[in-house]
């Protein structure tokens, strides 16, 4: 009589599905966790412990060693560093899904409205007193998670939470004026010693190259944040619930 299922109208996505079912949660504690049982479900128990003993709103896992091969291990430590270099507050390295949350603390958690959802960085923004467990997560082969999938999920934390790329793009133009500034300079100078003959086509090139290279990845960058507005404003649910079982008067999500 416990137990309640939300099943949903198609697969919208991993991040999106968990934030469902924290809005039907109903529970004092909360307890979040993967499907795949590489997080063990005996964590309950010891996150239960930490939590009466310090009084935390949260507690969840952090791997003491990342999993998965060379290149996992590599390309997610290279994500956590790159990701808290650019946010305002930073999530801690290689945590894991599972934890143990109040109700208020939930209840504050699904109150965030993005359409695109990125759990880690909801978690860290949500705030409360929230205590880390080191945990070993095991493994069960091949992740799920495709390099494209890792790509993507990154570009749209850092656009989620961060707007330095928008500045940092700012900094790479005023950097480039300068530069051109500076070879403009030197290149009148040669011309006036009579220092320069005939004008290198490679040089050329390598410059038209450079600088619409670095125009098509500005105006990309640009063209991700006005994307990410039109979606917002568009005030879509994140998912669509087909039925819930046992049957209950939970309003539409």
């Amino acid at each position: 009589p416990h137990v309640r299922i939300v099943d949903l109208s198609r697969n919208f996505g991993h991040h999106k599905a968990l934030m469902t079912g924290l809005t039907r949660a109903r529970g004092e504690l909360v307890f979040l966790i993967d499907c795949d049982l590489e997080e063990d479900p005996g964590w309950l128990l010891t996150f239960h412990e930490a939590m009466r003993r310090g009084g935390a709103d949260v507690v969840y896992g952090v791997q003491r060693q990342r999993k998965g091969h060379w290149l996992e291990r590599v390309t997610g430590g290279l994500f956590f560093n790159v990701f808290n270099r650019l946010l305002t507050t930073p999530i801690p390295s290689n945590v894991v899904t599972a934890r143990l949350m109040t109700q208020r603390y939930v209840r504050a958690l699904v109150s965030h409205e993005e359409r695109e959802v990125c759990l880690a960085g909801l978690w860290a923004i949500t705030g409360f007193d929230q205590a880390p467990v080191t945990v070993e997560k095991s493994s069960r082969g091949d992740s799920t998670y495709s390099v494209r999938k890792r790509v993507s999920v990154f570009v749209y934390a850092i656009t989620s939470f961060s707007n330095r790329p928008l500045v940092y793009i700012f900094q790479i133009g005023i950097a480039v004026m300068l530069l051109s500034i500076l070879a403009g300079a030197f290149l009148l100078y040669e011309s006036m010693t009579a220092g320069i003959g005939v004008p290198g086509w490679a040089s050329v090139m390598v410059s038209i190259w450079f600088l619409g290279g670095l125009t098509i990845f500005c105006v990309g960058v640009i063209g991700i944040y006005l994307a990410k507005v039109f979606i917002e404003t568009k005030q879509r649910p994140y998912t669509i619930v087909r039925a819930v079982w046992p049957c209950d008067t939970d309003p539409p999500l």
